[in-house]
């Protein structure tokens, strides 16, 4: 098939495509009847808890905990840190799925990354997702579009995304330049596969300042405590029962086990509404505005910070309750601002060290780079 303008196909492709696709979303109960099949969707109050260890080298130990805040519609809030170099990433992600000649998604939301070393904060927006190599029978996920980050320091970091496509091109691929407040041309610029090797410049003197090579880095294992060991609202102890019938290869059995928790789920949500209460989340809380991010992303003419499933923000004291942790209190509550440690502190007993830090994030390129090489070294 000839490739057409805006890789568009032709109708009785999309046809053949759509009904693939429709083949896809159905299967055979036990009866024979069909029964429409539904992805493993986390449910109001699901969290995931895991945590990198610190290996003896001084790096400390980065902490995860994410939260499925709400339902309809879909939305996790997260929070990372890393008390020994007190940093610190938070975000919201509220995905959006629909359907064209390929899968998109758009993520709504952003992340807040803080430096306490320095003293800076980082709007981190997400670029689209399209899901490609549906009529190949080889499906890619690929990031597309643009996403940016903005720092309180005044640099602006804009990333362009491209695919592979359908006949030609590198997956992905991205380009990206730094620039500062009041400046005309930017100061570094970058182009590569983020999945693979990149080259960062200085665009005043078209010298190489970086070539890195993603594969190379050191990644440290994600550590999940033993599924006898979490508590029945965490991921992997929730959905036990249907992991292992996926590894049975047992469709029926992961229906059932499927069905037992969305029923329950959707038994509290009748009770909830009965008793006039609602669920309340465990480690964040909802606020009406984020001034700190809608100040950033002021400073961008074509974002708009969209969250569909409200603002969500950590909640220290929530977090130190539910775990068994001793409260705060005294000085500490005084450097909690709607939640968040602020990023001014001399030690935190919240912060993050975000696995792939890139480039991108800093203008004073080389001498930080080298700063967060240590940190995964």
């Amino acid at each position: 098939m000839e490739k057409c303008k805006e890789e568009r196909i032709a109708p009785q492709h999309k046809s053949a495509w759509f009904g693939f696709i429709k083949s896809m979303i159905y299967a055979r109960q036990e009866d024979g009847r069909k029964k429409k099949m539904k992805p493993l969707n986390p449910f109001l109050g699901e969290c995931f808890l895991g945590s990198w260890e610190d290996d003896g080298s001084g790096i400390g130990k980065t902490e995860l905990v994410a939260e499925q805040v709400s339902h309809h519609p879909p939305m996790t809030t997260f929070n990372l840190w890393n008390d020994t170099h007190g940093v610190q990433l938070q975000g919201n992600i509220a995905p959006r799925a629909y359907f064209n000649t390929t899968i998109h998604i758009q993520r709504c939301g952003y992340s807040l990354l803080t430096l306490s070393q320095h003293s800076e904060t980082h709007l981190l927006t997400m670029p689209p997702v399209h899901i490609t190599g549906l009529m190949a029978g080889s499906i890619s996920p690929e990031l597309s579009g643009t996403s940016y980050i903005r720092s309180s320091s005044g640099y602006t970091t804009r990333i362009s995304y491209s695919s592979k496509g359908w006949i030609s091109g590198v997956p992905n691929s991205f380009s990206a330049v730094i620039t500062k407040d009041g400046a005309d041309k930017p100061i570094y610029t970058a182009e590569g596969q983020w999945s693979g090797e990149f080259l960062a410049k200085d665009a005043r003197t078209g010298k190489t300042v970086m070539n890195l090579h993603t594969g190379s880095l050191k990644r440290r294992e994600l550590s999940v405590k033993p599924i006898e060991q979490q508590k029945d609202w965490e991921s992997r102890r929730a959905w036990r029962h249907v992991s292992e019938a996926i590894n049975e290869n047992d469709i029926f059995r992961i229906g059932k086990e499927k069905a037992k928790i969305e029923n329950e789920q959707r038994e509290m949500r009748k009770r909830e509404k009965e008793q006039g209460k609602s669920w309340q989340r465990r480690f964040f809380k909802r606020v009406t505005r984020d001034r700190l991010a809608e100040e950033l992303a002021g400073k961008l003419d074509d974002v708009k910070l969209e969250m569909p499933g409200g603002i969500w923000v950590w909640d220290e004291e929530k977090y130190r309750s539910e775990m068994g942790l001793k409260a705060s209190g005294g000085s500490d509550a005084g450097l909690l601002k709607s939640g968040v440690k602020s990023p001014t502190r001399a030690k935190w007993d919240s912060g993050v060290v975000m696995e792939g830090i890139t480039f991108t994030i800093y203008a004073d390129l080389p001498r930080r780079f080298s700063i967060v090489r240590s940190l995964r070294e």
